[in-house]
């Protein structure tokens, strides 16, 4: 596990650290500049290639002109161009342009950049970006704007980014107008949201924290509690106790699927399974019968007849009644429909489930139909929206959803009382009491049909092995996602299919029961890391 930061918290713990703890603001700068040297020099193949530092006149622009000042130290070819009113610069950076100066290191500003001889030399070079940290707080204009569109346009080698993408925010990830497309983003003591975040992080590349000496009380005293997984977060998964049986890995209840539409139920039912749960029990049409029984004989078939008549009303309330009694864990809606009969299990479930549940895909078009349905939640309750479900319960439109999902979702969390998994490219998990993960894993080659029912069978599989409703909902998302980037890796981001997801979620168990290394979906082409328990 590692936490994220958003701005405002990183600037407090840097003031913390520097104003309490006592650490000089230039010794922390030196630490920072000292990892951008050493990540510039690994992406040289040779010292001939002018490195640009361009530079804005607050502390990341110092950041850039100390990095710059131990790559010339190294014999590199280095430039600094300053960007912006140097009356504006900060002390730090005053100090760190002094001491560049004085090594007669070349230092220009950008209109001479742009306008001299200097510029002519830019095509054949490297960029560090230290235009912006983390404190840009509206859209990039003018010289800057005009500064950073030059950085994407040039032809060089590569683009190394400090602490984040120039406008880039670093809260949301959002383009404030234009930003800097990095190939690596050197970030310092903790990543940050907007990084972690799309669109920002398809702007930082490779991104690397490194460690500069924040200390963990200064974090704590900025409430950064935000956090996502690595891959030994895998070990996580629970055991399985030698003496035991299958009611021990807990009874999974999954009602989904509409008539002559089994799909959902399949996908959901074998990811639980895949995940480990003991007992498989799935709640649809009877039309799906005997599809089911032949694409998952291991599942338990409790079926129903659609229709509003009173004695079939009658009967299928007593069914819900009966299943809730038996369930451990209960998913509730993939590919039930919107009809009177699927209304109808929403409203029972709700108000006569007591165990945990998750609710996805139709249930949750179902509630957002008729909030008076909210009245039923529970603490209880995982709900796990894309952004179209998400629009429909909170009555915002997509567009305002995706400005800064993890407010949206720790709204939504915090006035329902329930856990909310907001499914986006980078999926966000709140809670009611102010939690927030962010995913680390997966890829676009997810974005498949039955994608989400095998994220809701997973969920409900960790449930059903014991894990608290939070740990299972935010183990869950990263084990969907670590699946989708294995398959990835053996079939390309076409040929995906969801019931694939279901077969690596089990290999991923197997690797990590058997201790064998794990893979890793890197941010690097054509290499894979790998992690041993």
């Amino acid at each position: 596990m590692r936490y994220l930061v958003t701005g405002s918290q990183m600037r407090a713990i840097d003031q913390d650290t520097i104003q309490n703890i006592g650490i000089p603001s230039l010794v922390l700068m030196e630490r920072a500049a000292e990892c951008v040297a050493r990540k510039a020099e690994q992406l040289c193949d040779q010292k001939t290639l002018q490195i640009l530092a361009i530079c804005g006149v607050g502390n990341n622009g110092a950041d850039g002109v100390a990095a710059a000042r131990m790559l010339y130290l190294h014999g590199f070819d280095v430039l600094v161009v300053v960007v912006g009113n140097e009356a504006h610069a900060t002390k730090e950076f005053e100090v760190q342009k002094g001491i560049a100066e004085k090594l007669e290191i070349p230092v220009v500003d950008w209109e001479h950049f742009l306008h001299g001889e200097d510029e002519q030399k830019a095509g054949d070079c490297a960029i560090i970006d230290a235009v912006f940290g983390v404190g840009l707080s509206r859209d990039v204009e003018g010289t800057y704007a005009e500064v950073l569109d030059w950085i994407n346009k040039a032809e060089t080698e590569w683009v190394l980014a400090v602490d984040m993408p120039s406008g880039i925010h670093s809260d949301t990830g959002a383009v404030m107008g234009t930003a800097v497309k990095a190939d690596v983003t050197v970030t310092f003591g903790y990543e940050k949201m907007g990084s972690a975040l799309y669109p920002g992080r398809g702007y930082c590349g490779q991104t690397e924290v490194c460690d500069i000496g924040f200390p963990e009380l200064s974090r704590k005293k900025a409430g950064a509690e935000q956090f996502t997984y690595d891959l030994e977060d895998l070990n996580r998964i629970p055991a399985r106790p030698a003496y035991s049986n299958k009611g021990t890995f807990g009874k999974v209840l999954v009602v989904a699927g509409s008539s002559d539409m089994s799909g959902a139920a399949y996908l959901c039912a074998k990811a639980a399974y895949s995940m480990g749960a003991g007992l498989v029990k799935i709640m649809t049409p009877q039309e799906n019968r005997q599809i089911l029984q032949t694409l998952l004989p291991e599942a338990i078939l409790s079926s129903y007849r659609n229709g509003q008549e009173p004695e079939n009303l009658e009967k299928l309330s007593s069914q819900v009644e009966k299943n809730c009694g038996w369930a451990d864990v209960i998913v509730l809606g993939p590919g039930i429909g919107q009809g009177s009969t699927a209304k109808f299990l929403v409203q029972e479930f709700l108000s006569n489930a007591y165990v945990p549940m998750i609710i996805d895909a139709d249930g949750l078009n179902i509630i957002a139909s008729d909030p008076d349905l909210t009245g039923f939640y529970t603490e209880n309750l995982i709900l796990t929206p894309h952004l179209g479900e998400m629009a429909r319960l909170t009555g915002k439109t997509v567009p305002e959803i995706q400005e800064d999902l993890p407010s949206c979702g720790a709204q939504y969390s915090s006035d329902s009382g329930v856990i909310c998994v907001l499914k986006d490219a980078a999926t966000v998990v709140t809670g009611r009491d102010g939690q927030c993960y962010v995913n680390s894993s997966g890829n676009s080659a997810m974005a498949k049909a039955g994608s989400g029912d095998v994220l809701s069978g997973t969920i409900a599989g960790l449930l059903a092995l014991g894990m608290e409703n939070w740990d299972a909902a935010v183990l869950g998302v990263y084990i969907h996602g670590t699946a989708g980037d294995r398959v990835l890796e053996k079939k390309g981001s076409h040929g995906l299919l969801a019931r694939d997801l279901t077969e690596e979620i089990a290999a991923i168990t197997t690797e990590i029961e058997k201790d064998e290394p794990v893979r890793e979906h890197c941010a690097i082409e054509d290499r894979i890391c790998f992690r041993r328990k």
